[in-house]
């Protein structure tokens, strides 16, 4: 295992001229194969004859590159096109956050489109190149929502993740375990209403439902992405070929949608000052509370404990007096104030960030032709060509990190903070910030806060834990085995 001082040795300074290259011009390597087959016989690799990281894997040692073209799934008839030129390495993937090179007009989901029926009949900001009049706007409207109620998130946090810990113990004392995930998806969407509406889901039309209402849309919308583990022909015929049909969630869908139209209705004000339709602005806002915030949960906060638990014993002593005598210190509040003085905690929400992306694709068309590098070659891209990153082999680059596979709580502590460019997870590197302008998750930095939250609130109560991980379709099961209480 190597310090932080040794990694930043390894790194090398990206550069992606395009318009002069010093390293070889070399040939995409790569194929289509045969029209539609190869897309079909590819999808296949990916889900089940190779898996997601091999079906990478395999191809980069074939080609002996990080550059080279696939199809990328679903690769069937909804998809628009499943020719893409995939991207693995931290020097070349920078090029996708490039709005000036690259359109990312309608690529969140990559080679498919979901019907506009599951927003409303709008394209929504995620799906808007910044091109697009419209995407300032709404763009500016998320930001002004974040703003105003930027005071309720540490109160609001600590009020509904002390309930879940509550149920974590009452359900590991009655059965010997307790599953996270399930608490942590109703507790989020809870935490996500009360933060940014004020308004408790239980006392709506909602209910108790909201969590599993919004995990139904979000099904209809990512099914092509994912796998269930039924039998391969129906998986096959009922996920990656044809669309669900919107109407089967359009009542639950109306739900949501009447729930936050009467919850956001400052921000529907504000929106029709911003020049939005009232009915867009509550699409927008609907799709970045559950696509966005609440789906980035849903993964995020599983995948920070898993990596915690794995690390062990010695990383959760050293977490615990990082935070709790800083919280002391801060007369026993937690605030920014004393969030900002815990840079190990930060570094371990980077480090699950950096290890386990919540959105591992990216995707962007070329707006021009391009030339990329890789650390190796030079490769020529034409306008119009689809380009695909898989984020988890760019943030375990070996040419950037040493030990990238491993998982190393304080990578990102002292000398290892200038590892954080490198750290993509939200669209853009962590330096930088969200603007109108680009495509950078406008809650970047709420992201951050809410992980070093769940780290905080965490340690505050336990000293250690364990647990066992396993695989969901889309991020990591946590199991808790055992608590130890603080005294």
């Amino acid at each position: 295992m190597s310090s932080p001082q040794n990694e930043v040795q390894a790194v090398q300074p990206i550069s992606n001229d395009t318009s002069s290259s010093r390293l070889p011009i070399r040939e995409i390597p790569g194929s289509y194969g045969i029209p539609f087959i190869g897309a079909i016989k590819d999808r296949l690799d990916y889900y089940y004859n190779q898996g997601r990281d091999n079906f990478f894997k395999i191809r980069m040692q074939k080609y002996q590159s990080t550059v080279f073209r696939s199809n990328m799934p679903p690769g069937s008839f909804m998809a628009k096109d499943p020719r893409v030129i995939v991207l693995l390495d931290a020097k070349s993937f920078p090029i996708l956050f490039d709005v000036t090179k690259v359109e990312k007009r309608d690529v969140l989901t990559g080679t498919y489109i979901p019907s506009t029926s599951l927003t409303g009949g709008y394209r929504v900001l995620a799906y808007l190149d910044p091109s697009e009049p419209s995407h300032t706007n709404i763009k500016n409207l998320i930001f002004f929502i974040l703003s105003t109620r930027h005071g309720k998130f540490i109160p609001e946090f600590h009020k509904s993740f002390s309930t879940l810990f509550d149920n974590l113990e009452a359900e590991l004392s009655k059965s010997g375990k307790a599953d996270f995930n399930s608490l942590n998806d109703v507790t989020s969407f809870d935490y996500l209403s009360q933060a940014f509406f004020g308004v408790n889901p239980s006392d709506t039309m909602l209910g108790s439902n909201g969590s599993k209402i919004a995990a139904k849309w979000l099904l209809f919308q990512l099914h092509p992405l994912m796998t269930l583990g039924l039998p391969k022909l129906l998986e096959e015929l009922l996920l990656h070929t044809f669309h669900l049909p919107p109407f089967l969630v359009k009542s639950d869908y109306n739900k949501l949608y009447d729930f936050f139209y009467k919850a956001s209705t400052k921000f529907l004000d504000e929106a029709e000052k911003m020049g939005i339709k009232r009915d867009e602005a509550c699409h927008n806002i609907l799709f970045a509370t559950i696509f966005n915030a609440y789906g980035g949960m849903k993964l995020l906060f599983p995948g920070i404990l898993k990596w915690v638990s794995l690390a062990g014993a010695e990383l959760h002593q050293q977490l615990t007096d990082e935070i709790r005598s800083n919280v002391k210190s801060n007369d026993g509040q937690v605030t920014l104030a004393a969030i900002e003085k815990m840079p190990l905690t930060k570094s371990v929400v980077y480090e699950a960030l950096r290890i386990e992306p919540p959105v591992m694709f990216q995707y962007g068309k070329a707006k021009k032709d391009l030339i990329i590098e890789s650390h190796d070659a030079a490769f020529e891209i034409k306008k119009g060509e689809m380009i695909f990153g898989f984020q988890p082999f760019a943030t375990k680059d070996p040419k950037i990190f040493e030990d990238g596979e491993e998982f190393i709580g304080n990578r990102f502590v002292g000398e290892g903070e200038k590892l954080v460019k490198y750290v993509v997870w939200s669209n853009g590197p962590e330096t930088e910030s969200p603007t109108v302008g680009n495509k950078q998750c406008a809650g970047k930095d709420i992201v951050v806060m809410m992980g070093m939250l769940l780290v905080i609130e965490f340690f505050l109560r336990y000293d250690t834990f364990t647990a066992d991980i396993g695989n969901l379709p889309f991020g990591p099961s946590v199991t808790v085995k055992s608590l130890t209480k603080a005294v």
